[in-house]
Order: structure tokens, then C-alpha cells, then sequence
């Protein structure tokens, strides 16, 4: 009995979150942007701090997503059966990630982010909140304000006498690996039922 009204209420759900408009840079955004956070070059490629840029590379792999040079970032449209969705790696590094996405909603974005407040491996769906001294996150809520959605991958904290800097730009270890295709299936959870949904099903504590 329940089935059925779950079907029918889904895509409309993920629509009334992620609705788009033309946008003054010429670009159509009529679906959901999932942006993954990282610093361009191959220096800084397995990095903790690249994660968001891992979780993109793993959407792209599973859906056939084809990687295309923008101004400020790379973008391969994808499908998840009913939605259609642009993935984003900003080139801009990550001081500077709100740039990249600067023509966009606010309302619109997925932002997959390393996270040092949470324990190594760990994945948790957001909506809002600051920045935690992600340098990525803060520009862009700088730029557009906060009203977005976050999927935060735990990359836990440094040992003692290790600086943040060094630790977050430090190649990551595995268990930040093996959360990468954790990340991506809770970045498909939510876009087909939506923010809340997700957040039910992966902020859990196990």
C-alpha cells in the first residue's frame, strides 16, 4: 500500500528542492549541480582535501558522465533515472571554489566535501550551517549564502603536531578511500528522494 504513493510522490519531491532557471552566463540549469570540492593538478590528486573531486570522478564513472572544460570548472552531465544532473569540479582551488559556481542557485547544489569533524570514513547528508573552517565552503556561502545541500565525508582530525594544512593536503589514508563510493551512493539517494530522505537514511548512527 505504501509502495505506490512513494513512486508517484518522488520525482516531485526532487523537483520542487532542485528547481532551475536560465542563468545570466548563457547556461540552462534545470536540474541539481553536485560539486566536488578539490584543488586542481595532479600534486594534489589522492589528497584528504580532494574527496569532493573523487566522489564527482565515481558519479561520473557509474553514469557514463563525459568531464568538459568550463571557464572555472570541468562539468559532465549525468542521468539517475529521472533526474538530470550536471557534475562540477571547480578549477579555481579551493580558496576560491565560490567563483566557480557563481551562476548557480544556491537551492541547486550538492557540495561533496571533506570534513574533519567527522570520524575517518564517515558520510552524512546536510541542508545549511557554516563553514567549519572549510575554506572551499566558505566561499561559496560568501557568494551565495548557505541554502544548499552538503554531503560531508569524514576525514577525522590530525595527530597531534600535525597542522590542519599539512593533514587535509596530505594523500588520504583508507578509510577516506573506501568511503568515496559510500559518498556517491548517498549523492544518488538524495537526488532521486530528496534531502530529507537522505539525511534518514545516512546520518544514522551505526
Amino acid at each position: 500500500m505504501k509502495a505506490r504513493p512513494d513512486r508517484t510522490f518522488r520525482p516531485r519531491l526532487v523537483r520542487s528542492f532542485f528547481s532551475g532557471e536560465a542563468k545570466g552566463d548563457g547556461g540552462l540549469l534545470e536540474s541539481p549541480v553536485v560539486v566536488g570540492l578539490g584543488n586542481p593538478g595532479r600534486s594534489y590528486e589522492r589528497t584528504r582535501h580532494n574527496v569532493g573531486y573523487l566522489v564527482a570522478d565515481e558519479l561520473a564513472t557509474r553514469h557514463a558522465g563525459s568531464w568538459r572544460k568550463r571557464k572555472k570548472a570541468e562539468a559532465a552531465p549525468i542521468t539517475l533515472g529521472l533526474v538530470e544532473a550536471t557534475l562540477l569540479k571547480p578549477t579555481t582551488f579551493m580558496n576560491n571554489s565560490g567563483s566557480a559556481v557563481s551562476g548557480y542557485r544556491p537551492e541547486d547544489l550538492v557540495v561533496v566535501h571533506d570534513d574533519l569533524d567527522l570520524e575517518t570514513g564517515t558520510v552524512r547528508v546536510k541542508v545549511g550551517g557554516g563553514a567549519g573552517g572549510h575554506n572551499g565552503l566558505r566561499s561559496i556561502i560568501g557568494g551565495l549564502g548557505n541554502d544548499f545541500v552538503r554531503v560531508r565525508v569524514g576525514i577525522g582530525r590530525p595527530p597531534v603536531g600535525v597542522g590542519v594544512t599539512d593533514y587535509v593536503l596530505s594523500r588520504m589514508d583508507s578509510g577516506v578511500k573506501e568511503a568515496i563510493p559510500a559518498a556517491a551512493d548517498a549523492v544518488e539517494f538524495l537526488l532521486e528522494q530528496g534531502p530529507e530522505a537522505a539525511m534518514n537514511r545516512f546520518n544514522v548512527r551505526g
